[in-house]
């Protein structure tokens, strides 16, 4: 774990509702990323109140945790995620997802990158999808109907791995859905968003949260307010002396 006062160059933030199974293997993946990167980090892992035994994982890995996080209820994964980013003390946040498909090793990499090339986001593209065949065709006709709707093209929204400035992050609008839209977001006030392939893997334990049914009306409505707040976004880095 980090020293307290150390200057921390990179937060990783992991949303977890009902993960039990995946926290531990997944936080010792992460851990083994650290040692990629030359620079002190930290994992944050958010627990979105899980009714199985994931809080109780999550105490007895504490020390390997910098900060992990409670929710009281239940609020979605774009809550726990805005959660992670509030307490997030590194110059970089990556995020991934909770569910094992993201991998770890990814991290170093896009992080490099979005410090050689000075920009703001670096976001995943998944190179080879691990879902089934309705989930990918989904997935594509969501990602058409988002980029027609918004303006904005991003070839994977769906894809949980980013690496961001955290400065970037100070006015991202928090609603549910927030995390798919946020390369969008951040464009909309002025930062500079690049993609770049990752790993993607099967899911070996628990069992997933997501489906057309529960994403499909909600990821719609979600696209015609991204499209509203774009046209009224103020830039987000409109003060001088901010990075």
């Amino acid at each position: 774990m980090p020293d307290c006062g150390a200057d921390i160059l990179l937060s990783v933030v992991v949303p977890v509702f009902n993960e039990e199974d995946n926290v531990r293997p997944l936080a010792e993946e992460i851990l083994l990323a650290f040692e990629r990167i030359d620079g002190d980090c930290e994992l944050i892992l958010v627990d979105d109140a899980s009714t199985d035994g994931t809080a109780d994982v999550l105490r007895q890995t504490a020390s390997a945790v910098s900060c992990p996080v409670f929710h009281r209820r239940n609020c979605g994964q774009s809550a726990a995620v805005a959660s992670g980013f509030k307490v997030a003390r590194g110059e970089w946040v990556a995020t991934l997802d909770g569910d094992g498909q993201n991998d770890p090793a990814d991290l170093p990499a896009m992080l490099a990158r979005a410090m050689r090339e000075r920009v703001d986001c670096v976001t995943g593209v998944r190179a080879k999808r691990r879902d089934n065949f309705v989930r990918k065709v989904s997935s594509r006709v969501a990602n058409g109907f988002r980029d027609w709707v918004t303006g904005d093209k991003v070839s994977d929204s769906g894809c949980g791995i980013r690496v961001v400035r955290r400065t970037a992050l100070a006015e991202v609008p928090v609603f549910n859905g927030m995390h798919r839209f946020l390369p969008t977001l951040l464009r909309g006030q002025g930062y500079k968003v690049v993609e770049q392939p990752v790993n993607h893997r099967e899911r070996l334990r628990g069992v997933s949260k997501y489906g057309v049914g529960n994403r499909l009306w909600r990821g719609i409505r979600d696209c015609f307010g991204v499209r509203w707040y774009l046209k009224r976004a103020v830039p987000g880095d409109r003060m001088a002396g901010n990075r």
